[in-house]
């Protein structure tokens, strides 16, 4: 699996139209590069741009882990898909984000950041995620911390 790396700056044009970058839009796999998934983050000011088949396993690893009989799991499973929207990819490579969700996440000048997490990317306020970022010490204890966790769970 070829994975989403780097970060990427970028512009939207006035009507909310950005081209997804080039690296990005070749890792999508054969069939998956006429739409995408877009969710506003829950926890951070970004959207994550999901291919298809990462969204769908997503969803039935989330489906599994929800009773579909408990009230609080099905607004659970209904507030996050309903969060989501299809984005189409035009033939130049653009996609149109509403001014709605730019405003979400903070772009006021247009400059945003595509920033690859592996399996998915996320559009970020390019201010923004300079501001939300980690101090090094931080994140390297952090890092330090999680892949610890791993070692000992593994």
């Amino acid at each position: 699996m070829s994975t989403f790396i780097g970060k990427y700056e970028a512009k939207a044009d006035v009507k909310g139209r950005m081209f997804i970058p080039s690296t990005y839009r070749k890792l999508l796999p054969e069939g998956e590069r006429e739409r995408v998934v877009m969710r506003k983050d829950a926890g951070n000011d970004c959207l994550i741009i999901y291919p298809e088949h990462v969204w769908n396993a997503m969803l039935a690893d989330l489906q599994k882990k929800l009773d579909i009989w408990n009230p609080v799991d099905v607004l659970i499973m209904s507030q996050f898909t309903e969060d989501a929207e299809w984005l189409d990819i035009d033939s130049q490579g653009r996609v149109l984000i509403t001014k709605k969700h730019l405003q979400a996440i903070g772009v006021d000048n247009a400059e945003v950041l595509f920033v690859g997490m592996i399996d998915r990317f996320a559009i970020w306020s390019k201010s923004r995620y300079e501001q939300s970022k980690l101090s090094a010490a931080d994140f390297a204890a952090l890092l330090k911390d999680r892949m610890m966790k791993k070692e000992t769970n593994g």
